[in-house]
Order: C-alpha cells, then sequence, then structure tokens
C-alpha cells in the first residue's frame, strides 16, 4: 500500500475559510489569541487537520 495514498491532506487557511465562512483574517486572530479550530505552522504556512476542523465546528455549535 502506498504511504501517501493513506495520509489525508492537510486544510490550508482558504479551505478552513471556505468549510467555516469566515474570513482568512479571522482565522488568523483566532491562532493569534489561542481560540478557534486546532492549527499547526509548518514551516511559514498555517495547516489544518480536517477532523479536528469538523469536531471543532462540531462542538462549537
Amino acid at each position: 500500500m502506498n504511504q501517501s495514498s493513506s495520509i489525508d491532506r492537510l486544510w490550508s487557511v482558504e479551505d478552513v475559510s471556505a468549510y467555516l465562512g469566515v474570513p482568512v483574517k479571522t482565522l488568523y486572530q483566532w491562532k493569534w489569541r489561542g481560540e478557534g479550530p486546532p492549527v499547526r505552522k509548518i514551516g511559514r504556512h498555517l495547516r489544518y487537520d480536517p477532523a479536528a476542523v469538523r469536531s471543532w465546528a462540531t462542538d462549537a455549535a
């Protein structure tokens, strides 16, 4: 089995913005305040685990 096929792609800030319906700027503000869905910084980029974002959105509702 190809290992890359078993790994889900992480979401970008733009992906999460579209999924949650909030501006990209809001996601950056949430990260700065320690709020919002769990996020990782990879290099200069923020990346989100789709399952964690969905879980956070369900718990926050």
